[in-house]
């Protein structure tokens, strides 16, 4: 972006009340637990469903994957594995009760967003992406800029979706959760150009969070 609309818009950001409080915490306070149907595998493999999750977790708080393995059997080796940039990593191990039934109760400590997934045998099942959160400092911005150029190439409009970053390569995908809200948007712009914060939410991002004003959000980046 040009230098007055840096200017303009660390103006308008001091001009914003007092920050917010952040919203609630995930984790064990707000799992996101949902059955999830046994997808057949090869004839004679096991199946595996997911039974409950909590995916979306502040760095050190517990995440969980449960669920059943069938047919049912004990001690049967289960692996949750985690999707990174060289292929899919295993992150822990379990065992099947009787009954065929495991769980993970982990705390990962380094935040990002990666699909998770769990192996049985040749059986691999998706179980959905773990969100592991920091708290950040961000502001907001759009009103006064809309028809500016974007720090990543483009044009800011009241619909764009993203945030400012002074680092971040354009185009990295980062996850934001406020309230028991959750988005997942590229950096588009740079900034923010106040000290102490982190990012720039988009106006359109802002809504989707039911954010506003300077406050503290947790990202996943």
């Amino acid at each position: 972006m040009t230098r007055p609309q840096k200017i303009l818009r660390a103006v308008a950001a001091c001009a914003v009340p007092s920050a917010l409080a952040v919203g609630a915490i995930m984790g064990a306070d707000a799992p996101d637990s949902h059955a999830a149907p046994a997808h057949a595998g090869p004839t004679g493999t096991d199946d595996v469903a997911i039974a409950r999750r909590r995916l979306n977790v502040e760095s050190g708080r517990r995440a969980l994957v449960s669920g059943h393995v069938a047919p049912a059997a004990g001690g049967k080796s289960v692996a949750l594995q985690r999707r990174s940039r060289r292929g899919w990593r295993t992150i822990d191990h379990a065992r099947t009760t009787a009954a065929g039934r495991f769980a993970f109760r982990f705390r990962p400590h380094e935040p990002g967003s990666a699909l998770v997934r769990v192996r049985a045998g040749v059986h691999r099942e998706r179980v959905g992406r773990l969100n592991v959160y920091r708290r950040a400092q961000v502001s907001w911005y759009g009103p006064g800029l809309y028809g500016g150029h974007l720090g990543c190439g483009g044009t800011l409009t009241p619909g764009t979706l993203g945030v400012a970053n002074k680092t971040l390569p354009c185009g990295t995908k980062v996850t934001l959760r406020h309230g028991g809200r959750t988005v997942r948007v590229p950096v588009v712009d740079r900034g923010p150009y106040v000290a102490g914060r982190e990012y720039d939410l988009t106006s359109a991002t802002r809504a989707k969070l039911g954010f506003s004003g300077v406050g503290t959000v947790l990202v996943a980046d």
